[in-house]
């Protein structure tokens, strides 16, 4: 029987920067529906290969297909979310929300009765009205998750989201958008610096070497879903942190020696 068809295809990508060779040769699968998780050493191309599948960078070498189409530029079908949120501080949480699909061109009564639906989804049903001025940075992320699949996404590629946020909430965070993107289905990139997230949210966790990143392990998560407040204490999820942290050790010293990009 067939496995599910591959959405993201990558074939010997590479990514320099004038005499930096920064990312690559990579060739990386993701499925309809499975959530990739990237970790790494600083410096070692987790946001180029995401900007990459992304269209916001050319690769300089090999292939980048998304649904079968090569990746010549940003997909309306692929959702971006920063460590930023960048919401707009002069629209309410839902008028936020919007505002991909405004610029879409979608009428006001579809998109607001869309935002508002995934505002509920999100957790922030009480807060429509409010200004992201009145959020914590957590509430605001959420507010730019929901955004990003207001347009309902096939491929959501996601940089460092909870970076920024406080230990607590960032676990939170990872639940939340664990089920968000479960009730939606789509296919998931997602960098961290953070191998326990990075075990927490995944179905598979990809291990890049020091510049230039090139895969040095994938490591498949064995751990049922839903996935709550014990996953990380399963023997599963031990050995799969011990494993990555073998793999990325001597990877991580090699990049403290020199300079980041």
């Amino acid at each position: 029987m067939a496995g599910p068809r591959a959405l993201v295809q990558v074939r010997g990508a590479e990514r320099h920067f004038g005499a930096i060779h920064a990312l690559g040769p990579i060739d990386l699968d993701i499925a309809d529906g499975e959530f990739v998780s990237v970790v790494g050493p600083s410096g070692c191309g987790k946001s180029t290969l995401l900007e990459l599948l992304g269209g916001l960078q050319e690769a300089d070498g090999g292939t980048l297909e998304i649904d079968g189409q090569p990746v010549d530029g940003p997909r309306q079908s692929t959702a971006i979310i920063f460590q930023e949120s960048a919401t707009l501080p002069w629209r309410t949480v839902t008028d936020n929300v919007a505002f991909a699909l405004e610029a879409r061109g979608v009428g006001r009564a579809e998109r607001r009765r869309a935002a508002r639906e995934l505002v509920e989804r999100v957790g922030l049903g009480h807060f429509g009205d409010h200004y992201p001025s009145q959020l914590s940075g957590g509430m605001r992320q959420r507010v730019a998750l929901a955004r990003c699949l207001s347009t309902s996404p096939t491929l959501l590629l996601a940089d460092e989201p909870f970076g920024a946020l406080d230990e607590q909430t960032r676990l939170l965070m990872s639940y939340e958008l664990l089920r968000v993107v479960s009730e939606l289905g789509c296919g998931v990139l997602f960098i961290t610096h953070s191998i326990q997230e990075a075990v927490l949210v995944s179905d598979r966790v990809i291990c890049l070497s020091a510049r230039p990143g090139r895969i040095l392990d994938e490591v498949r998560i064995d751990l049922p879903r839903p996935r709550g407040e014990h996953a990380l204490a399963q023997p599963a999820a031990v050995a799969a942190i011990d494993r990555i942290w073998g793999t990325l050790r001597s990877e991580a010293s090699a990049a403290m020696q020199g300079p980041e990009t």
